[in-house]
């Protein structure tokens, strides 16, 4: 439809000036009246779409591949908000789209929630796919951990031109079987002395379930511990794709070691070492070092992982543009892809730093268990204030058993100053079972956070939380302090 671009900016500002509807109403509004809008739109695009998705590290892995191409001379358009449905990115589509149609890119680069991601490669094929990892995430939404790699089972077999993979995750690995004939397959891992740093689901134990074994072993009763979990749920989306998907897993889901090459397989970018806000890449068997703006260990994972698509991209736009002109085009050098990737900053609460009357408070989005282990890894609490954040909302997932799969013992020293969140009471408790002394409980999220960021004048803060929950308290510090507009939450 010609008008839907003038229908959808309209939509758009009415929602902004009444602030009802969210930031993904206008984008609702379009899927209804135009559902072919989203495909028309991307597939004029000349380089084609990068879709990325995976548990954890989406928005933060979409705003370094975005952020590096651009650096790189390319036009992208990318969902910078995090909106990460179909409809949140017709939403972002509409802020860029021309009324004729017409919007200036080359190449999208867009997050996609893991079960979004399936509906939106049924009316995109997207040329590049990075799929980061497989956790146990909202499992109200996706049941156990094999259900969500189902899902990106999909991706896989949808794109048409490279897809990258999570070497080091064994679901993840296994997805490069569903790659349909002609479809590149190019890994990002670890060096084996790193490889402790992120641990599977499957490797993960936490104080509570460790003791619980322990006293399962001295009294032979069953070992009983609140833990994630719920059934796996399937629907007629799966067809032969579920079968498909369950054969590549088999070997994963029963417990069974692949063969070397299959879980070690060369990666195109490995990550080597790490420091503070530093990190040394390998890449065609060099060792390549650079300081970077990223906050937290997991997120230099993140790079190699966003290093990876942005070679591949960048190799094939040297090729066609080789084809096109019969000139001597090369792909960008490895140089230059680092000298990219160091200044890439974090999303917003992703590692975002705000100050507050002279405190740096900063924000941690934490939504499963690895995710949340790694914040804790990365941020030294010895000097710092802590809060965490806790909602059940849907955005966050209704399931919070989730917690009891994070290890706090490293908060037991410092403890944590203030609790918040609708979740705030279950949070408390499990800081108990950790023994952390926790110094205040509030589920009003204003009020706690007016009283966490009073205290202690100078001093950094941590402030760990849902992702509604990060939502809730940028908005409540945008009330005493400069906080960049994201465009969410409206």
């Amino acid at each position: 439809m010609f008008a839907t671009p003038a229908i959808g900016k309209l939509v758009r500002f009415v929602s902004r000036v009444t602030r009802h509807g969210g930031s993904a109403f206008p984008g609702k509004v379009v899927e209804k009246i135009d559902p072919t809008f989203l495909a028309r739109t991307l597939g004029r695009l000349p380089l084609g779409v990068v879709l990325v998705s995976g548990t954890n590290g989406k928005t933060t892995t979409t705003r370094m591949v975005a952020s590096m191409l651009t650096d790189l001379g390319l036009k992208v358009f990318t969902n910078p908000t995090g909106s990460n449905f179909t409809r949140g990115v017709v939403s972002s589509l509409l802020t860029e789209v021309r009324l004729s149609g017409r919007f200036d890119a080359d190449i999208a680069v867009l997050e996609l929630d893991e079960a979004y991601a399936v509906h939106f490669v049924r009316q995109v094929k997207p040329r590049y796919a990075l799929l980061l990892n497989v956790m146990r995430d909202q499992l109200d939404r996706f049941g156990e951990i094999d259900t969500t790699a189902k899902l990106l089972g999909h991706v896989a077999a949808a794109t048409t031109g490279t897809v990258v993979l999570n070497r080091e995750d064994p679901r993840i690995a296994a997805l490069a079987k569903l790659a349909p004939a002609g479809t590149e397959i190019r890994y990002f891992g670890l060096t084996d002395d790193l490889r402790h740093y992120f641990p599977s689901d499957d490797d993960m134990a936490t104080t509570v379930s460790v003791e619980s074994d322990a006293r399962s072993s001295l009294t032979g009763e069953p070992a009983a511990r609140p833990t994630g979990g719920a059934a796996g749920t399937s629907d007629g989306a799966f067809d032969d794709m579920a079968d498909r998907t369950a054969t590549a897993l088999a070997g994963v889901a029963q417990g069974a070691e692949p063969d070397d090459d299959e879980v070690r397989s060369p990666a195109d970018v490995t990550l080597a070492a790490v420091g503070d806000h530093a990190a040394t890449f390998r890449m065609d068997g060099h060792d390549y070092s650079t300081a970077v703006k990223l906050e937290g260990v997991y997120n230099l994972y993140n790079a190699a992982a966003a290093l990876a698509v942005v070679r591949a991209v960048m190799r094939d736009t040297a090729a066609a543009s080789k084809a096109r002109t019969s000139a001597n085009a090369c792909a960008v050098s490895a140089d230059e892809l680092i000298a990219a990737v160091s200044r890439v900053t974090p999303a917003f609460g992703r590692g975002e730093i705000i100050d507050v009357n002279g405190s740096p408070v900063e924000l941690l989005l934490v939504k499963n268990p690895m995710g949340f282990r790694l914040s804790l890894a990365s941020f030294d609490p010895t000097n710092a204030d802590t809060m965490i954040v806790i909602n059940d909302e849907y955005a966050d997932g209704r399931d919070m058993s989730w917690l009891w799969d994070v290890d706090f013992t490293s908060l037991r020293e410092s403890g944590v100053g203030m609790v918040s969140g609708v979740r705030a009471w279950d949070m408390a408790l499990r800081l108990g079972y950790d023994q952390v002394p926790v110094r205040a409980t509030d589920t009003d999220i204003e009020s706690a956070l007016a009283a966490f960021v009073k205290g202690n004048h100078g001093k950094p803060k941590h402030i760990y939380c849902t992702y509604t929950a990060m939502l809730a308290v940028r908005a409540a510090l945008a009330q005493v302090a400069t906080v960049a507009d994201a465009g969410v939450g409206r």
